[in-house]
């Protein structure tokens, strides 16, 4: 059965809350930092946002009703997404269906996390208590290890050195030194990738995001909205999202992306060969090279080959990652999941500066998110194309 598309609904308005790598503010203040630049780089008021998304990690106890009061909020529509790096193409799917709807009228799309010297130790210790009860009795805990495997498992299907991972975070950290926000401020060599410390074999330094504080936004409306409030914007071409995919795996080596890509190139009307850039959820090198694969770009083993025959700067031949990612910005926590959604509408809407990739026109933003024992649970994707 054919799906109903997302003609019509623009994104607009990419707020980033500058990245601190410690912060005493909670998840509140963040949050309230993005809606204030929502509503002051949009024009619109406080009162004409009608709808709220949100993710978050470190609002617990709290959820996103709470934060309507805090903030002074009414929303007639209003969900909490906990899905991490899948967060920002899954809010974004359910913001479109709302405006479609007419469930809101004005949806703010809200990311943020706080870091405190000891917050990302006690995240991992309550994230998930299947993932705690199959690791720790085995003195193995946190994402090092669950990404050390499904590194290691990968390298010996596949063929793929080390260095075929340096080339990905090599580049992305080229692409985050013309980003401002990028907490990354000193240049990567390979060499310098090569001989950083070890972390959990085969990881080293450089496979590993730093976690930060920060936030992420952005708005979603239909476009004639966005057009009579003379907002830039893109439109959202297609979108997938799959959860517990290929389960029978023993380790995993593919994502939901590979079960639904058809469906998104489809929707779009659109092949791989016609997106002028992509931004890859990059919490480790690995599953940057997986979605190269699974989203279509290459065949399943062929990702070493496709990083070795190409470049993946803003200026390259495959521009991924175009503000750095998460591996050379810093892990806003559940805002790493939108960093790829306002990029891209950066790109497309000419607000890149000296990053942007010349004549870009589709963009394709992925998500990844909730990994457990030795797999991911939750991916998506979504295509946006410029307006003009």
């Amino acid at each position: 059965m054919a799906r109903l598309g997302y003609d019509d609904v623009a994104v607009a308005v990419p707020v980033t809350v500058p990245y601190q790598r410690f912060s005493n503010e909670g998840a509140h203040w963040f949050i309230g930092q993005a809606v204030r630049g929502l509503v002051e780089r949009s024009g619109v008021a406080k009162e004409h946002i009608d709808g709220l998304c949100l993710s978050s990690f470190s609002l617990v106890p709290d959820t996103a009703v709470g934060v309507t009061q805090h903030l002074g909020l009414s929303p007639r529509w209003l969900d909490h997404v906990p899905t991490g790096g899948a967060s920002g193409v899954m809010c974004l799917r359910r913001a479109a269906r709302a405006v479609q709807v007419g469930d809101a009228d004005i949806v703010a799309c809200v990311a943020a996390d706080t870091n405190h010297v000891d917050s990302f130790r006690q995240t991992l210790g309550a994230f998930s208590d299947f993932s705690r009860d199959a690791t720790y009795p085995y003195g193995s805990g946190g994402p090092n290890s669950v990404f050390a495997m499904i590194t290691a498992h990968y390298m010996r299907t596949f063929g793929a050195r080390r260095e075929d991972f340096g080339r990905i975070a090599v580049a992305q950290r080229e692409n985050a030194l013309r980003n401002p926000n990028a907490l990354f401020k000193k240049p990567l060599t390979l060499d310098q990738y090569m001989a950083a410390r070890p972390i959990a074999d085969p990881l080293h330094l450089f496979d590993c995001v730093m976690p930060c504080a920060g936030a992420e936004a952005f708005l979603v409306m239909k476009q004639q909205r966005a057009r009579d409030l003379g907002l830039d914007h893109v439109l959202v071409r297609a979108a997938i999202e799959r959860h517990n995919a290929f389960s029978d795996d023993p380790v995993m080596v593919r994502g939901g992306w590979r079960q639904d890509r058809d469906e998104l190139y489809a929707q779009a009307g659109v092949g791989p060969d016609d997106i002028d850039l992509l931004q890859s959820y990059d919490d480790y090198p690995v599953i940057v090279m997986m979605q190269f694969e699974d989203l279509g770009f290459c065949e399943k083993g062929e990702g070493p080959e496709f990083v070795r025959s190409h470049t993946l700067t803003v200026d390259g031949s495959f521009p991924n990652n175009t503000g750095g990612g998460q591996l050379s910005a810093g892990q806003p926590g559940a805002a790493g999941g939108f960093m790829g959604l306002t990029e891209t509408i950066r790109q497309l809407t000419g607000q890149a500066g000296d990053r942007a990739v010349p004549g870009a026109r589709l963009g394709l933003v992925a998500g990844f998110g909730m990994v457990t024992y030795d797999r991911c649970l939750c991916t998506g994707a979504v295509i946006l194309g410029s307006s003009q």
